[in-house]
């Protein structure tokens, strides 16, 4: 831990224990560590500045709800690098408008926020967190339960029949053709609300 004046820099920490001390910090960096879901800050009211780059945050919508309890001032927030943050330099299976969607629900949950991960909030994104920022949440994906379901079934039509090493191969092909084509067309729908779905409706 490395602090300076009312600036507190935090490395290879699992656990953020012992910050309830320095009440009074007003920023925060806390990146390139282990910190996911779990991640619980004391009581920070004049914390302006936070930096979350690099971590293993997957659940935005949590994160946000918590930074909005103990974090009432918060001016500045970080999260590049980390699932919650749909980054296109980061992966490739997002791109621009997801990273808009995803200021737009930051935005929602935390309207008092002038710059979000290096880029400044402008009056246009303002407005429309207001309006549609309340839609913009993103589903995680979980079609792999579908596709595990899909494989019993598909399984349990076979019982009770002989089937030789050809036919197996044979049928073996079509199932995972059928289930590629069901998670290609599930994943990544885009709804009128801006929304990304992408589980299964049965």
């Amino acid at each position: 831990m490395l602090e300076e004046g009312n600036t507190c820099m935090i490395s290879c920490a699992k656990s953020l224990e012992g910050l309830s001390a320095f009440g009074s910090l007003e920023e925060l960096i806390l990146d390139n560590n282990l910190l996911g879901n779990d991640l619980v800050l004391p009581g920070l009211p004049r914390l302006h500045t936070l930096t979350l780059n690099k971590n293993q945050i997957t659940d935005l919508e949590s994160l946000l709800d918590h930074l909005a309890e103990v974090t009432p001032a918060l001016e500045y927030l970080s999260l590049l690098g980390n699932v919650a943050c749909p980054n296109e330099l980061i992966t490739l299976e997002k791109d621009e408008e997801d990273y808009k969607r995803y200021r737009c629900f930051v935005l929602h949950k935390l309207p008092n926020l002038k710059f979000l991960d290096a880029r400044k909030v402008t009056r246009k994104e303002r407005e429309e967190a207001l309006v549609r920022g309340s839609f913009m949440k993103v589903v995680k994906p979980k079609v792999s339960c579908l596709l595990s379901r899909l494989h019993k079934e598909f399984m349990s039509c076979l019982t009770g029949y002989s089937l030789s090493a050809e036919d197996v191969l044979c049928l073996d092909f079509r199932r995972d053709l059928l289930l590629g084509f069901i998670h290609g067309y599930i994943v990544g729908q885009t709804s009128r609300t801006g929304n990304k779905f992408d589980f299964p409706v049965i």
